[in-house]
């Protein structure tokens, strides 16, 4: 077939009739379908009840290390937390913090702590004229959304399928102290499904910071979440703690995981590792903000997963689940979209899509799936300030719905993104 872009004028507006027909009729059946979010679905939440039985009134209530996980203490979280939470960071456990449920809490907190009081003897961040970082993009709304509320500026940095754009990070980085910080989500990154190469990780590792206080936030939240089931197509990102160390520079990362999507959102548990320093002086602070995190959610996720091989059973499990969702996904979109402008990311792992539309139409096909019954996440979330220079990426979240709403949602989003390109020809 033709594609659109080289359609006649008259054949544009008669598929623009139909097209309407069609979305029309989708109206009709008064839908309400959910991609907004990378939520589990109901399927992937009933693998961990067993969790919750797990410790009991007749259970040994004590860590490893003889400590009544029942009192008050142990503010770096149980011995054997902080082994299991060393898989997820690729960490050694005398380099975590076991916290709460939430990594994205840690990484605010820390973020809050850089602005009160400085880190490692620099100074206060809000004592600072400015305070910039750099955001990968598309990336995640969350991160952007709190470096926002602490009123830094936020710099877009391209991505490619190796990771951020090393060559404009490095001369930004060296040339502005102001600039104090990345967000990176290296493995099977939101939205793209990006998977750090070596090179990029060694050239943030070793680059020429004018901000000694720089440090790269680096959210493991997807480093167990393979697709294929062959551990050989797994994901394999290089540890940005060994490259620091290597670069002699070693203070400057901080890690974060949680098990929010492996056992409980909300009720998981969530980690950080980094540097012996910069472990020291985190506890230290935190020390006079909690006297203890969780430590029955501790021990029961310790008792539930067991380790690294436990870990990976479960999320074999979780991948049988998700994987027909994300072939779902390529067989609609290559089956229905290939005579628009578009493309989109075929991720081995992660939770999203990322749907890269037609300039000018991400905004439209939203509202148009919207009207239809079927919710995204807003055009515009990857990317700070939800400003999109092109107006065309979409994340596509398939996880949480059943596969036949799926089916049916993407159907809607099909029709959508065909008349959305449709008038935007005819506009042009």
């Amino acid at each position: 077939m033709t594609s659109y872009a080289q359609t006649s004028s008259d054949e544009l507006h008669a598929l623009r009739a139909a097209l309407e027909d069609e979305y029309n009729g989708f109206k009709a059946k008064g839908l309400s379908l959910n991609m907004a979010r990378g939520k589990p679905s109901a399927a992937q939440l009933d693998l961990s009840l067993p969790l919750l039985d797990i410790l009991s009134s007749t259970s040994d209530l004590r860590a490893a290390d003889g400590t009544d996980i029942r009192n008050y203490g142990v503010g770096t979280g149980l011995p054997e937390a902080r082994t299991l939470m060393a898989v997820l960071l690729d960490d050694d456990p005398a380099n975590v913090i076991v916290c709460g449920n939430s990594s994205l809490n840690i990484m605010y907190d820390e973020i809050a702590r850089c602005m009160n009081f400085g880190t490692l003897g620099c100074a206060p961040w809000a004592t600072l004229d400015t305070v910039k970082w750099l955001c990968p993009v598309p990336g995640y709304d969350r991160h952007f959304a709190i470096t926002e509320q602490f009123g830094i500026e936020m710099i877009n940095i391209a991505m490619d399928d190796n990771g951020p754009c090393m060559d404009q990070v490095e001369e930004l980085v060296a040339n502005d102290p102001a600039i104090k910080g990345i967000w990176c989500v290296p493995t099977y990154s939101n939205p793209g499904g990006v998977e750090y190469s070596d090179e990029v990780v060694r050239r943030l590792a070793r680059m020429t910071c004018a901000a000694p206080d720089f440090r790269i936030f680096w959210d493991n939240a997807y480093c167990v979440h393979h697709l294929d089931p062959d551990p050989a197509h797994h994901a394999h990102v290089l540890d940005i703690g060994a490259a620091c160390r290597e670069a002699g520079h070693p203070d400057r990362y901080l890690k974060f995981a949680s098990t929010s999507k492996i056992t409980f959102p909300g009720a998981g548990v969530a980690a950080l590792a980094a540097s012996p320093a910069n472990i020291a002086e985190i506890a230290r602070m935190m020390n006079v903000q909690t006297i203890g995190h969780d430590k029955f959610n501790q021990l029961r996720h310790v008792r539930f997963l067991k380790d690294a091989d436990g870990i990976a059973a479960h999320m074999a499990k979780h991948a049988a689940i998700i994987r027909p969702k994300f072939d779902l996904v390529e067989q609609k979109l290559s089956e229905g979209l290939a005579d628009v402008d578009c493309h989109w990311s075929t991720p081995r792992g992660g939770y999203f899509v990322c749907f890269y539309g037609p300039a000018g139409t991400a905004k439209r096909i939203v509202e148009l799936a919207k009207e239809a019954g079927v919710t995204m996440t807003g055009a515009g979330a990857p990317f700070p300030y939800h400003k999109d220079p092109e107006d065309s990426v979409i994340r596509i979240a398939p996880t949480l719905p059943p596969i036949e709403e799926l089916d049916l949602a993407l159907d809607v989003f099909v029709c959508c993104v065909k008349l959305a390109s449709v008038e935007a020809l005819l506009n042009d």
